[in-house]
């Protein structure tokens, strides 16, 4: 046990963990400022996700230890588990700003749409890495899209527009490493117009629409339908090189800035901490990239591959949008920033992925 225990560690990336668990802090600081400012005394936030990094922390240790081809052999069960919980919460659940995905658990919210992108990544790496060469086929790209599908389906009804669309991403960047044909990709934009319309009709609810329509505008309609986007927008500008300090950004501190715990909490550190707090956060994220592409290069399990790749796409994804959010490139669709945004759910499931991911890298190396 204890020669496994040295094993594990001497295997353990390191670097991923350091620069995971400082965009974690750098969360966990300007929850701590936004806090300050809205005269929460109590920190009742800055607390709660103290809670849950300590939580997620503990998540990601534990699933170092579990092997991956264990998780692998479960896919079946963890999918379904997955879709029965997506279920659950729609006839169970809580309604938190018009979209019923939310558990109350002890008091503290919980949204299984998190824990959801991870078992979509199980299922799609299980999949292709049991189908070897035969991975481009027509049937084998409608298997995959039935188990992207189906989830996001079921998301859709609640509704959840930002976090359906992370899945798709998922589902695409997956299928990209399986080298499908680029024919599969034209009938995915011919699809995915086809849903966006329908959904404009029946799924989506006036507030999702109004999103989308004021993105267009939002530089001309500063104080209705603009106002947010404008105000990060200011906030970013406002920081210069340095910013302001911890604590004194003006529109975080003075509540101009809306959700800045959470959907602009990128906004917050570049009026608090600058330019260079910026370029600090985009660095520690491009080591966390790099590292776990450097693991792939001695690589020769599938599932692992695979798991990495859907792994990193989701991170990669959630951070350009939420960054393109705060700058005004992408309509607002209420995604948190990895690791540092407030909430539960998102941070210890991202840190389970870590955990996991982990367990890949040191598996990986022990067999090389």
């Amino acid at each position: 046990m204890l020669s496994r225990l040295r094993q594990y560690f001497k295997n353990f990336d390191w670097i991923i963990l350091a620069v995971v668990l400082l965009l974690v802090v750098f969360g966990l600081v300007e929850i701590y400022s936004v806090a300050l400012g809205q005269g929460s005394l109590n920190l009742l936030n800055f607390k709660k996700q103290l809670l849950f990094a300590g939580i997620g922390f503990l998540m990601l240790f534990t699933f170092t230890f579990v092997d991956s081809y264990f998780l692998k052999s479960l896919n079946k069960y963890i999918y379904v588990l997955g879709v029965l919980v997506l279920i659950a919460v729609l006839f169970f659940g809580e309604t938190v700003r018009d979209t019923k995905g939310w558990f109350n658990v002890f008091g503290f919210g919980l949204q299984p749409v998190e824990f959801v992108k991870i078992v979509l990544i199980i299922s799609l790496s299980s999949y292709y890495s049991s189908l070897a060469t035969r991975v481009k086929t027509g049937r084998h790209f409608i298997g995959s899209a039935i188990l992207a599908f189906l989830l996001i389906g079921l998301i859709m009804l609640q509704p959840d527009f930002g976090s359906a669309m992370i899945l798709g991403a998922i589902w695409l960047v997956m299928l990209l490493a399986a080298g499908f044909n680029k024919k599969y990709f034209i009938i995915i934009g011919a699809s995915g117009l086809i849903l966006f319309v329908v959904a404009w009709f029946f799924l989506f609810k006036d507030y999702q629409k109004e999103r989308i329509m004021n993105f267009s505008h939002a530089k001309q309609d500063v104080k209705e339908s603009g106002y947010n986007i404008n105000q990060s927008i200011i906030a970013i500008g406002s920081g210069g090189l340095t910013g302001k300090g911890v604590g004194f950004g003006s529109q975080s501190q003075l509540r101009f800035l809306p959700e800045a715990q959470n959907d602009f909490i990128f906004a917050v550190i570049s009026e608090e901490l600058g330019f260079l707090g910026v370029v600090l956060v985009l660095g520690f994220y491009s080591i966390f990239f790099y590292r776990c592409f450097l693991a792939l290069r001695k690589m020769n399990n599938d599932f692992g591959i695979y798991f990495i790749l859907g792994a990193t796409g989701l991170i990669f994804i959630q951070m350009f949008i939420n960054i393109g959010m705060n700058i005004g490139i992408v309509p607002v669709v209420g995604l948190p920033l990895p690791f540092i945004s407030y909430g539960g759910s998102s941070l210890i499931s991202l840190l389970l992925l870590v955990g996991i991911i982990e367990n890949i890298i040191i598996k990986s190396k022990i067999s090389y």
